[in-house]
């Protein structure tokens, strides 16, 4: 199983970018698709999650600024982000709960960077 994010990059702060996650690799289904980040210094958080019918989860710092969304035909899940702050700065991550064959498994892509300059 891959999961490839990209998407990352530098903006000023008040701009926008949408992460992308693609999950490939012999997929029989994909129940919550999640994007974390981690900022240096920093746990890794929970930014938001949407399960395979549409339900969506957001931390409080990102609400009415991130959304995320998937396309389950494509396995790919989108992390809108808008008016970004300096202190989204951090690598993001997509996660993905997967089955292969008969149970479910937490899967992690590699990061992707966000630099929000003030």
């Amino acid at each position: 199983v891959q999961l490839q994010a990209s998407g990352g990059g530098s903006v000023q702060a008040g701009g926008s970018l949408r992460l992308s996650c693609r999950a490939s690799g012999g997929i029989a289904g994909i129940k919550d698709m999640s994007w974390y980040r981690q900022a240096p210094g920093n746990p890794r958080e929970l930014v938001a999650s949407i399960t395979n019918g549409g339900s969506t989860n957001y931390a409080d710092s990102v609400k009415g600024r991130f959304t995320i969304s998937r396309d389950n035909a494509k396995l790919t899940a989108y992390l809108q982000m808008n008016d970004l702050k300096p202190e989204d700065t951090a690598v993001y991550y997509c996660s993905a709960n997967i089955r292969l064959h008969f149970v479910y498994e937490d899967y992690w892509g590699h990061g992707t960077l966000v630099t929000v300059s003030s």
